[in-house]
């Protein structure tokens, strides 16, 4: 008898919000190097744009939805196209940025975001001879980025001096390059249809093996128990992804075909869920799977499916999610209209308490070692903090009770005094002390004054209005007994 596995994530879903709450206008790249374009964390989303005579990207504050203005400013500093952006996880207002000028640079934005183009960087990565194509930020040492280029090479910096520490060649262009969960070695696919794991410190080869037998590029993620998430392509094209065991890279634990498009996919992996997102270039869906330990490990949960391709997209990190949605992932999409599409995934549920099982404490914005400690040879795990602090409980409606005018409210204060004549002004009271905010030159007599004289204009237009209404029920009056006395004379 068949059974349906038991998760947590089988109900997750993904809709995208309204075009205002999305980001329109923007000149999106046209390059055909393969990357995602746009880059994301909780205060910026940055876009890879199309420039003249030089490389630029966009950088917009978060809260800055709608459509972009035509001059808006841009990050313009390289000389020819940029290829790609990551923003540092230990400090949201840095970005680095490679591009076909063969250099990697590192910039500070400001936390309003940009009011005219920036062109001079943090700091410049000068080492590859021919186009970098690939950066990767250290999960948890401070100030250390990985960059891979057209010259074979990868190069692992101290951004915070400006020098590559780590060199590594391998025989042909880097595709796809992903640090394991502490950083104490990263995995990349290559133009050789190899899957490489090397030693973060000293550059040497660990293990190596063949992955997908396809010419197009591959991606690779490594998971946080070790093992390899690779998407590739078989020998007739057919798109794959594989799983794989660190220690052995001979055969994958399991291949699945799924289907015959012809866009690269690119994996976006959640280690607090061990859910893994497939998004492919040109196509209107992302799919999304739960790794498990027990066979057949990749579990298939759903998709999402739109109308329009996608041109690139962006992945936030788990610390920018909304926790009071139950929104465990969300998507920037990039529309080949210029249009960037916020998409959340959520996982219905009833209960508007924090739900502990979806949020387990994550890696936060604290780098665990320095760059000189980690290029000392030393290893450690992101440190990791509780999303529940950036939980708010939803705000109950106060009981609202509103009540009736009542004029017993409103009747003037009764003086103690006798009452003054009719015909005279009131006398201007004493001038009462000073209640404090008053101003210094507050005449209180002057304005008793003028309120007398207010009372006494009332009273005599009221005597007026009487005499008026006297008037008129006379004549009022003398007409009906007129209209009766003809009545009379005619019969």
């Amino acid at each position: 008898m068949a059974f349906m596995r038991k998760s947590k994530f089988r109900h997750v879903f993904g809709k995208a919000e309204k075009r205002d709450q999305c980001y329109d206008g923007i000149r999106i790249t046209r390059s055909s190097w393969e990357s995602t374009y746009c880059a994301v964390n909780p205060k910026f989303v940055a876009v890879i744009t199309e420039a003249a005579g030089g490389g630029a990207f966009l950088v917009l504050p978060l809260s800055k939805t709608g459509r972009v203005p035509i001059d808006y400013p841009l990050v313009a500093g390289h000389k020819s196209a940029v290829l790609d952006i990551q923003w540092c996880p230990h400090n949201d207002n840095v970005i680095a940025s490679a591009s076909e000028d063969c250099t990697v640079k590192v910039w500070e934005i400001p936390d309003k975001g940009l009011e005219q183009n920036l062109t001079e960087s943090v700091v410049d990565l000068m080492a590859h001879q021919r186009r970098v194509g690939l950066i990767q930020w250290h999960p948890s040492a401070n100030s250390v980025l990985l960059s891979a280029g057209s010259d074979n090479k990868l190069f692992m910096w101290n951004v915070g001096t400006g020098e590559p520490m780590v060199e590594v060649e391998l025989s042909d262009v880097v595709f796809s390059m992903s640090f394991n969960y502490d950083g104490s070695r990263f995995a990349c696919t290559a133009k050789d249809k190899k899957l490489h794991i090397i030693d973060s410190h000293t550059g040497q080869i660990i293990s190596e093996g063949k992955c997908h037998d396809g010419a197009k590029p591959s991606q690779v993620a490594y998971l946080k128990n070790g093992q390899l998430f690779t998407t590739g392509f078989s020998r007739m094209s057919e798109r794959q992804y594989a799983l794989w065991n660190e220690k052995d890279l001979s055969k994958p634990v399991t291949l699945e075909e799924i289907d015959s498009s012809n866009g690269v996919m690119f994996i976006f992996y959640d280690p607090d869920t061990s859910m893994v997102y497939l998004c492919g270039k040109g196509d209107s869906l992302i799919r999304y799977y739960e790794v498990t330990d027990e066979a057949p490990y990749i579990h298939y949960l759903n998709l999402y499916q739109s109308s329009s391709p996608q041109r690139g997209i962006g992945y936030m990190p788990k610390r920018g999610l909304n926790v009071n949605h139950c929104e465990i992932a969300r998507f920037y999409k990039l529309h080949n209209n210029g249009l960037c599409e916020v998409i959340p995934f959520t996982v219905p549920r009833k209960s508007e308490l924090f739900q502990d099982d979806l949020y387990p404490d994550t890696a936060g914005d604290i780098p665990a070692i320095s760059a000189d400690e980690f290029f000392a040879g030393k290893n450690a795990p992101p440190i990791l903090v509780p999303l529940k602090d950036g939980f708010v409980p939803t705000q109950k409606e106060q009981l609202k009770v509103v009540r009736r005018s009542n004029i017993l409210d409103k009747m003037p204060n009764r003086s103690s005094t006798a009452p003054q004549s009719n015909n005279a002004p009131a006398a201007a009271a004493a001038a009462p002390a000073l209640p404090p905010g008053l101003p210094k030159d507050f005449d209180a007599a002057a304005v008793m004054s003028q309120m007398a004289e207010l009372k006494k204009t009332v009273k005599a237009q009221e005597s007026r209005i009487s005499e008026l209404e006297s008037r008129l029920a006379t004549m009022e009056n003398a007409g009906t007994e007129e209209e009766e006395a003809e009545v009379d004379g005619g019969n």
